[in-house]
């Protein structure tokens, strides 16, 4: 058993992933995001989930800003550039990975 409040803060402008659950096709991890101000660009391999646990920011992907608070999901498709504008202070985040 975890707990995904319980975290080690990273530094400032970086990002700590923790697994929680990995199966076959799926995998759950927990990323706690310290104050970014540089953005990070990621492509999956997978299709990815997202849901903001605690605090906010932004997220840019096809040409659009998603500003994603407490509570807001966003699908990300394999395959897909997305780029990690900033997030204000500590976010946390539940990223459920999917392979097909």
């Amino acid at each position: 058993m975890s707990n995904i409040f319980s975290y080690e803060v990273p530094k400032i402008d970086s990002e700590s992933f923790f697994t929680e659950l990995e199966d076959e096709n799926v995998t759950i991890k927990t990323i706690v995001s310290n104050t970014l101000a540089t953005p990070q660009t990621f492509v999956q391999e997978c299709d990815e989930w997202v849901v903001v646990l605690q605090g906010c920011a932004k997220i840019e992907m096809d040409g659009l800003t998603h500003k994603l608070k407490k509570g807001d999901t966003l699908f990300i498709p394999a395959g897909t550039e997305h780029t990690l504008l900033k997030t204000k202070k500590i976010v946390i985040w539940l990223a459920v990975y999917i392979n097909k």
